[in-house]
């Protein structure tokens, strides 16, 4: 329930920065911002996935949801630096996240309903992300934005905190 569409965190950046810059030059920032996003999850990943297999997915998985935690509190705030190291932290957490819940499909679902197991998986990251992105827009457009980042980074929180302590003899 923390995780949102990254259009919402381009859409954050620009009106964010449109005030002090413009439109178009919010536009670019907030581009490239969501480039090194991408980067940052692309970077992350292989070495997630070594932390992964060392020491298993709830590691990896709550490390990811605390780095949303703090790339959502970024977002609240909302000046160029905030959004910058959002953005990364963001691309950083997603790329520990996916690659944490992914490994531990693949390792935990009998072999006879992997197959399913990994549509649940994506059904799930689908539902929640809709949710998410409609109470965050819904907060934004009715209370503000900062509130619907606030939201976020609580939802982030909760679930570092429900994996770790879920987890029980799992690694």
């Amino acid at each position: 329930m923390g995780n949102i569409a990254t259009t919402l965190l381009i859409l954050r950046a620009t009106q964010a920065l449109t005030p002090t810059q413009g439109q178009d030059v919010a536009t670019e920032i907030a581009l490239g911002m969501y480039v090194a996003y991408n980067v940052a999850a692309t970077l992350v990943s292989v070495p997630a996935g070594h932390v992964n297999d060392r020491r298993g997915p709830v590691l990896v998985l709550a490390v990811g949801a605390l780095l949303f935690c703090a790339a959502d509190l970024g977002f609240a705030i909302a000046s160029l630096p905030f959004l910058a190291v959002g953005f990364v932290l963001a691309g950083i957490a997603i790329g520990c996240i996916e690659t944490a819940q992914h490994a531990a499909v693949a390792s935990l679902a009998p072999q006879d309903i992997r197959g399913s197991a990994f549509g649940i998986l994506a059904a799930a990251q689908s539902f929640g992300n809709f949710a998410s992105s409609a109470v965050a827009g819904l907060l934004w457009t009715f209370v503000s934005p900062f509130a619907a980042f606030l939201y976020l980074a609580f939802w982030m929180l909760v679930g570092a905190g429900v994996t770790i302590w879920a987890r029980g003899g799992a690694h």
